[in-house]
């Protein structure tokens, strides 16, 4: 298939800009963050705003029964394929105003661009907000794109609540979404996932590329440690005689990090909660409670980790009289983007005179859901420092834009050739 190299003239790095900050209005905090949590008063105001938004460049607005938004652009083909493009409209809390939101926008400008300039396409193409990516709101992740995969259903939010209490059903039917009326809305149509997202990290501003084209998604797997030791008097009990909960915990927080720097460079373990009790000055602590994040992009490094750190811990726990256990919360599977697509990307931006490089995804995103069964492509633009999920959070004008283009010019090829 042909390569076509196109430049679109009616959208620049000032409009993109003013698409951020309009976004970003719905849901802003006072130092200038966003919080837009799932179902909430902000969120339900950006979804009505941007689908205002869709219909006003002639597409197809609707939602579907559990707030994902999408914009259709009809195709002339008899072939109902569907060509899916954009990311999630939720946010963390006083997270950022490019994160998911810049998926969105970059997908709108580029499907406008291609409808002023060509009218519609071969193929249709439908831009996605994404209700729900992050589980800032409810202890559930990916609830938009998980449902029109399939992977999840109404059942998997019963007796959800959030900080305040409200459950997670209650919150849906208050957003106008009636959990009576719902119907699985998986969709069988769709033949491609693109999605254009911020790195949330440093390596393209530390190399200087302009893009990032995302070869794998990480696995993740997250524990919950707990260490049973026993609370005794600080002054009164030898150290030798110690059962000490907090003594242990960092000769196991030492181990698993000296662990995972010795086996892959990048495999990644993170203690990012700790907990001790009775948490006193002058107790032995008898019990921690402790986080553990791992992340790599190859199934089986995630195995050979987790053998050697669990069968250290049981030695630990035998050899000191503790009781350490652990239960596994999460297991996401490593995924790699579709590989013909990613080289038709790569020449695209050499052509461009993009900068780019391969890079692996530490973060999880909807492509990563779509991945599993469908071809999936993920493309990176640079985060400055590396900073997210904070209202620091940002990425120039120009880096936005050239995202945008490229967008744009993988959808011509896609929808149009």
């Amino acid at each position: 298939m042909a390569i076509h190299v196109r430049e679109f003239h009616d959208t620049n790095k000032e409009k993109i800009a003013e698409m951020i900050e309009w976004l970003s209005s719905f849901g802003k905090t006072t130092n200038e963050g966003v919080t837009r949590l799932l179902y909430s008063k902000a969120w339900c105001e950006a979804q009505s705003a941007l689908k205002n938004k869709m219909k006003a460049i002639g597409l197809d607005a609707y939602f579907d029964c559990v707030g994902n938004l999408f914009g259709r652009l009809q195709g002339t083909d008899e072939d109902n394929a569907v060509i899916l493009t954009g990311s999630h409209i939720d946010t963390v809390i006083d997270g950022g105003k490019y994160d998911g939101a810049y998926g969105i926008v970059a997908s709108l400008l580029a499907v406008s661009r291609l409808y002023a300039s060509y009218g519609k396409p071969k193929k249709t193409i439908e831009v996605v907000s994404f209700c729900e990516e992050e589980g800032s709101r409810f202890p559930l992740t990916f609830w938009g794109s998980r449902n029109i995969t399939g992977m999840y259903d109404i059942g998997h939010t019963k007796g959800l609540v959030d900080a305040n209490g409200v459950s997670f059903m209650d919150a849906m039917k208050e957003a106008g979404f009636e959990t009576e009326k719902y119907i699985q809305p998986i969709r069988s149509d769709i033949a491609r996932f693109i999605e254009v997202h911020i790195e949330q990290g440093m390596v393209l501003e530390r190399n200087q590329n302009a893009v990032g084209i995302v070869t794998h998604i990480v696995g993740q797997r997250r524990y919950n440690i707990r260490i049973k030791g026993e609370s005794n008097h600080a002054g009164t009990t030898p150290m030798n005689l110690r059962r000490d909960a907090v003594v242990t915990a960092s000769k196991l927080i030492s181990f698993l990090t000296k662990k995972a720097e010795s086996i892959d460079s990048q495999l990644v373990a993170t203690v990012g909660r700790i907990e001790a009790q009775p948490n006193v000055p002058n107790v032995v602590a008898g019990e921690v409670e402790f986080s553990l994040d791992i992340r790599h992009h190859k199934q089986h490094v995630l195995d050979e980790y987790c053998m050697s750190v669990f069968s250290y811990f049981e030695e630990v726990a035998k050899s000191n009289d503790l009781i350490i256990d652990w239960k596994q919360w999460m297991n996401v599977e490593p995924v790699a983007m579709d590989a013909m697509m990613h080289s038709k990307i790569k020449t695209l931006a050499e052509q461009k005179q993009i900068s780019f490089q391969d890079i692996v995804s530490g973060a999880g995103h909807d492509a990563q859901v779509f991945a599993s069964t469908l071809p999936t492509n993920l493309i990176f633009v640079p985060s400055k420092g590396g900073i997210s999920h904070n209202p620091q959070e940002f990425t120039s004008s120009e880096d936005l834009e050239v995202g945008v283009k490229l967008l744009t010019d993988i959808l011509y090829q896609l929808a149009y050739e």
